[in-house]
C-alpha cells in the first residue's frame, strides 16, 4: 500500500510539470481589463470644504444692563429694521431719569439765584459801593451755575437715552437665526454688550467660507465658477462664484490656508446657515474632447509586451508615413530616428485629484490590442485632468476605442515554478515520506 502511494505521488507531479511544459510561452494568453475612450466635457478642479453663512450677520445687543422683561421675537422669525424685538425692565432706568431732573430742575434754580446776586452786586459796584472782590466773586458764581445746568442737561440726555435704549429694535431687516436670552434673566452691559439676538440680513445671499491649501490658492482666481454639494442633498450640485480671495493666511497643524469668499444664490431656500459645503473650483474645463480613464494611463505591461508594442508601433508609424510620401515622424510619439520614445506609461501626467489643473503635457501611451489580439501601444498627449478622467490627444485616437487598464491579478502573478501546483493539490503524504 505504502508502494502505491508513492506511485501515485511521483506520477502526480510528473503530470504537472508536462502540463506547464506544454502550456507555457506563446500559449498563454493574458486576461486585460479595458476601458472605453469616450468624447465628452471634462473640467479640472480644486477640492476643499466650507462652511455656509449669511453675507451679514449682525449681533443684537444691549447697551444698558437690566432684567428681560419681554421677547418679542424667536428664532425663525422675520423682522424689519426697526421693529421692536425686546424689552428691558425700566423701573430703575425711570427712577434714574426723574431723579436727573430733579437735578437739571435745582441746576437751574441755583443759576437764576446766582444771576440776581450778580445783577445785585454789580449795580452796587458800578455805585461804588460793593468791593471789586464781591463782584468777582459773583461773577465766578454765576459761571459756575451756569456750567451746572449744562452738566445737569447732559445728565439728563444721557437718562433719557438710557431708557429708550431699554427698547431693544433690529438694526437689518432678516432672520433671527439665534436667540441667546430667555424672558426673566439679567443682562450686564459693563464692559461689553451682551449678545441678545443674531440677524441674518438676506439668506437668498449667502456665502461660503473655504480655506486653500497654499499649493492650490494659485489656481483660485476672482469670479471663476464653483460648484458644491452639502450632505443634505447629496444628489443636488450647487452653483457659485469667487467674490475674494483673502491675503491673510492661516496656519493649522503647519498647513497653510487662504480663505476663498464664494457668492452663493440661495433662492428657494435651501441652504441654510452653518452647513458644510465640499466644494470644487472649476479652474480649467474642456468641452467635447477625447477622454479616457486614469488607470490606462497608468498601465505598464512587462517588458517582452513592451519591445514587442514598440516595434509594432514602429512600423506602423513607417506605414502612415509612406502614405504620405514623407519620412518617418519624430514628433508626436515618437523618439530620435522615428522609433517610439519611453515606454510603459512612465512620461504620463499625474493623475491626482487636483494636480491636473496644472494641464500635464508630457508624452504617454495607452495600450490596446489590434485585430490579431496582440498588445499595442499609441503615443498620446494627456491635457486636464478631473481625478478620473484626463483628456488625451493622439494620432491613432479615436473614439470609442478600448484600451487597457490592467491585467488580472492571476496573469499578472502567475508562478514560475512547475511544481508549485502539484505540492498543493497533490494527495496527502503518506506517513514517514519525507
Amino acid at each position: 500500500m505504502r508502494k502505491w502511494m508513492i506511485a501515485a505521488a511521483v506520477l502526480a507531479v510528473a503530470g504537472a510539470a508536462a502540463a506547464w511544459f506544454l502550456t507555457r510561452g506563446d500559449g498563454e494568453v493574458p486576461s486585460y481589463r479595458f476601458a472605453t475612450v469616450e468624447k465628452g466635457d471634462i473640467d479640472s478642479v480644486v477640492s476643499a470644504t466650507g462652511t455656509l453663512s449669511a453675507v451679514t450677520t449682525v449681533q443684537v445687543g444691549t447697551q444698558v444692563s437690566g432684567l428681560i422683561a419681554e421677547l418679542l421675537v424667536d428664532f425663525n422669525d422675520r423682522v424689519s429694521k426697526g421693529q421692536v424685538i425686546a424689552r428691558l425692565d425700566t423701573t430703575l432706568l425711570e427712577t434714574n431719569l426723574r431723579d436727573v431732573e430733579a437735578s437739571v430742575e435745582r441746576s437751574r434754580a441755583e443759576l437764576k439765584q446766582a444771576e440776581r446776586d450778580l445783577e445785585r452786586i454789580t449795580s452796587l459796584y458800578n455805585q461804588g459801593i460793593s468791593a471789586v472782590a464781591d463782584y468777582n466773586k459773583a461773577q465766578y458764581t454765576s459761571d459756575v451755575a451756569r456750567a451746572q445746568v449744562k452738566s445737569a442737561e447732559a445728565s439728563l440726555e444721557r437718562a433719557r437715552q438710557n431708557l429708550a435704549y431699554a427698547t431693544i429694535t433690529a438694526p437689518v431687516s432678516g432672520i433671527v437665526v439665534e436667540r441667546a436670552v430667555d424672558v426673566g434673566q439679567t443682562v450686564a452691559a459693563s464692559l461689553s454688550a451682551p449678545k441678545l439676538f443674531t440677524i441674518a440680513n438676506d439668506l437668498s445671499e449667502m456665502q461660503i467660507l473655504s480655506p486653500v491649501d497654499e499649493s492650490d490658492i494659485g489656481q483660485i482666481k476672482e469670479g471663476q465658477p464653483v460648484r458644491f454639494t452639502v450632505k443634505t442633498y447629496p444628489d443636488r450640485t450647487f452653483t457659485g462664484v469667487v467674490r475674494q480671495v483673502r491675503l491673510q493666511s492661516t496656519i493649522d497643524q503647519n498647513i497653510v490656508n487662504y480663505t476663498v469668499v464664494i457668492s452663493v444664490k440661495n433662492d428657494d431656500g435651501k441652504l441654510l446657515p452653518g452647513m458644510t459645503a465640499t466644494v470644487e473650483f472649476v479652474v480649467a474645463s474642456a468641452k467635447d474632447v477625447l477622454k479616457v480613464a486614469n488607470a490606462a494611463l497608468r498601465f505598464r505591461p512587462s517588458e517582452a509586451q513592451l519591445a514587442e508594442a514598440r516595434e509594432r508601433l514602429r512600423k506602423q508609424l513607417e506605414e502612415r508615413a509612406a502614405a504620405r510620401g514623407g519620412a518617418t515622424p519624430g514628433g508626436e510619439g515618437a523618439g530620435p530616428m522615428g522609433r517610439p520614445g519611453g515606454g510603459g506609461g512612465q512620461e504620463r501626467p499625474s493623475s491626482g485629484g487636483n494636480g491636473g489643473a496644472r494641464g500635464q503635457r508630457e508624452r504617454s501611451f495607452l495600450y490596446y490590442l489590434d485585430d490579431e489580439g496582440r498588445l499595442s501601444m499609441m503615443p498620446v498627449r494627456p491635457g486636464i485632468t478631473d481625478g478620473q478622467f484626463t483628456e488625451v490627444r493622439g494620432p491613432l485616437l479615436e473614439e470609442g476605442r478600448q484600451v487597457v487598464t490592467g491585467m488580472s491579478q492571476a496573469a499578472a502573478t502567475q508562478s514560475t515554478n512547475p511544481f508549485q501546483g502539484a505540492q498543493q493539490s497533490g494527495p496527502p503524504r503518506p506517513p514517514g515520506m519525507f
